[in-house]
């Protein structure tokens, strides 16, 4: 926190809004600790309650967030954004952005020919009782998922603004305040930023490369989940991919609890180059979110959504009330990139130059002695003994990656690195930069 601000307020609700002001002007660091309750309450006049209710409140919303023993902490991305506060960790000039999880833009397809056909075509402007998904969406998505093996033969299909954006309408439709949710850990870190943000509880399920652990899912689901989020392949930020094994031994234990809402995330869909195991329908409640942002690009905010048809439902239904459809623009350029043979052909080129990266930089890291996971995707995981520094040492010799305590619970520590901005040429260095900088510190012996 500035030295120079100072909270203020007679009340909960005062309290609460000058925390939230100096988290969004950028005088709370993110991360940075908040003044002990009775602290705070001495400070400023009032009960240690008011001051109780007023930190209630904002973890409510996900702008701070317990921290055990230590007290209480502005998350590392809370739900609101300034000027000040838009990029967390800018990379400095000439450092290398392994951090991101972005696509390669140099190998994302031009949109500009798609963009040309659908404005040639003759169909009628659309009206606002257009339909969340259109027909020909529709037609399309139905047997592309079916091919690959996601159940459709009872399925309803929506489109939505993205994989986050499904993930909340799922979650708001099913869930209420309060609830658990067990997410993979580590996990992505925008799914734990949006629990947060929903007053929703995150109840860790460890992984390996084959995916969730069956043991851990079912103590999560014991303790009471009621929704259960899993990355089926490319896992952010792992690379894991749902082996048909570990499905099969996760479908048994999701049997068990026919109330909870699974939902199923193909984010990397076409780049994923592995196939496909589903878990679902085998609750009640169940949704398969296939996102176009990897493929096509991250400006290309749709994603299709197939389930049960009340869950469905729900998703249409709470759009209606809101912004009420994906643009039909938007959805007919997919339609279009899915129906173009050359388009297709250059994400087939670009899912096998991630796979190449991929394997480059992990081969190279397993050479140094380095525990590294990245089976799928375009991220790889790096178990380090000390995060901070090993992402200070990275920077100091050009390359930025992300700390891995935006992805993880209980795990231990680790940094993500995106391979998507690399050249092959250079995995040797970068290589050798990682195996140093994840290098436990040597000891200085004391003078005498």
């Amino acid at each position: 926190m500035s030295a120079q601000y100072q909270v203020v307020g007679d009340s909960a609700a005062e309290i609460s809004a000058s925390i939230e002001s100096g988290v969004l002007r950028g005088d709370f660091v993110w991360g940075a600790r908040l003044p002990p309750i009775r602290a705070l309450a001495g400070e400023l006049s009032v009960s240690p309650a008011t001051v109780a209710k007023a930190y209630q409140e904002l973890r409510r919303r996900g702008v701070i967030e317990a921290d055990g023993r230590k007290g209480t902490r502005v998350r590392s991305r809370p739900p609101i954004a300034g000027e000040r506060t838009a990029t967390r960790l800018p990379v400095p000039e000439g450092v290398l952005d392994l951090s991101s999880g972005e696509p390669d833009v140099r190998v994302l397809p031009p949109l500009g020919p798609a963009l040309r056909r659908i404005s040639d075509d003759e169909g009628l402007p659309q009206g606002y009782a257009s339909a969340i998904a259109m027909p020909e969406l529709i037609d399309i998505a139905r047997p592309r998922l079916a091919a690959d093996g996601v159940p459709m033969e009872n399925a309803a299909i929506a489109a939505t603004s993205g994989t986050l954006d499904a993930i909340e309408r799922l979650l708001t439709a099913h869930l209420r305040p309060g609830d658990a949710v067990a997410v993979e850990d580590p996990g992505w870190a925008n799914l734990l930023d949006l629990l947060a943000a929903l007053d929703l509880r995150a109840l860790p399920v460890t992984i390996d490369q084959q995916g969730p652990d069956p043991d851990s899912l079912a103590a999560a689901l014991h303790s009471g989940a009621r929704a259960f989020v899993v990355t089926v392949r490319a896992q952010n930020p792992t690379g894991a991919a749902l082996s048909a094994v570990r499905a099969a031994q996760l479908r048994e234990v999701l049997s068990g609890h026919r109330g909870v809402l699974l939902i199923e995330d193909d984010h990397a869909a076409e780049l994923a180059a592995v196939p496909l195991h589903c878990l679902g329908p085998v609750t009640d409640a169940w949704a398969f979110i296939r996102s176009a942002s990897k493929p096509f690009g991250p400006d290309l905010r749709i994603a299709v959504v197939a389930g049960d048809e009340t869950t469905i439902a729900r998703v249409v239904g709470r759009m209606r009330l809101g912004t009420g459809w994906v643009s039909t623009v938007l959805q007919r350029l997919l339609v279009c990139l899915w129906l173009d043979e050359e388009v297709t052909s250059l994400v087939r080129r670009a899912a096998a130059g991630y796979a190449r990266r991929r394997e480059a930089l992990r081969d190279a890291l397993q050479e140094r002695g380095l525990a590294v996971e990245g089976a799928t995707g375009i991220n790889a995981w790096v178990r380090v003994p000390d995060e901070t520094r090993a992402i200070g040492l990275l920077r100091d010799a050009g390359y930025a990656v992300a700390p891995g305590s935006l992805f993880r619970i209980n795990t231990p520590p680790g940094v993500r690195i995106t391979v998507s901005p690399l050249d092959e040429s250079g995995i040797p260095a970068l290589a050798d930069a990682v195996a140093t900088a994840a290098a436990a510190p040597r000891l200085t012996a004391p003078s005498r």
